[in-house]
């Protein structure tokens, strides 16, 4: 792949198709997405796409095919959740929101593993089983996690007492 061709090619083309794909959509975020799949599927395919008539004719209509797949599926998912009753819904953690704020600080592997083991209430052999990690490293983490959270929690609720 001749990627000084392909570099000033999506240089010339990126913006616009981006631009063009949230004039459709009115999401941004979306529309970065759709551009950025459908450039790197042309980069995969360079020798072939710049071959064809329209390389960024192909472009778009990737593009807009991902857009379209997307927002189907944000529909469907949608009706989808229209349909569950609210006791389907997942009950929000509105006791103790420091805790939570707390768990969401922690780094990734610990936050896992805590919500795993306390939130959906697996076992650490089952953790270790969805997250293709052994046993020890589970227990590890989560070790590592409640201490962070003594930590966290222990300071805020100190403060808490040294305001009153």
């Amino acid at each position: 792949m001749d990627e000084s061709e392909f570099e000033g090619w999506y240089l010339l083309h990126h913006a616009r198709l981006v631009n063009s794909l949230y004039l459709v959509c009115g999401n941004s975020d979306v529309a970065r997405e759709a551009t950025d799949e459908a450039f790197a599927r042309a980069a995969s395919r360079w020798s072939q796409v710049r071959e064809m008539e329209s390389p960024i004719g192909w472009t778009y209509k990737v593009a807009l095919n991902r857009l379209r797949r997307d927002t189907k599926r944000r529909r469907r998912e949608s009706v989808l959740w229209q349909k569950r009753s609210s006791s389907d819904r997942p009950v929000p953690l509105l006791e103790h929101p420091e805790v939570w704020d707390a768990v969401r600080a922690l780094p990734p592997k610990q936050r896992t593993a805590i919500v795993l083991r306390y939130v959906a209430d697996r076992p650490e052999a089952e953790i270790a089983d969805i997250l293709g990690v052994s046993r020890s490293t589970v227990a590890s983490n989560l070790t590592r996690a409640r201490a962070a959270l003594a930590d966290m929690l222990g300071d805020q609720r100190q403060s808490e007492v040294d305001r009153d």
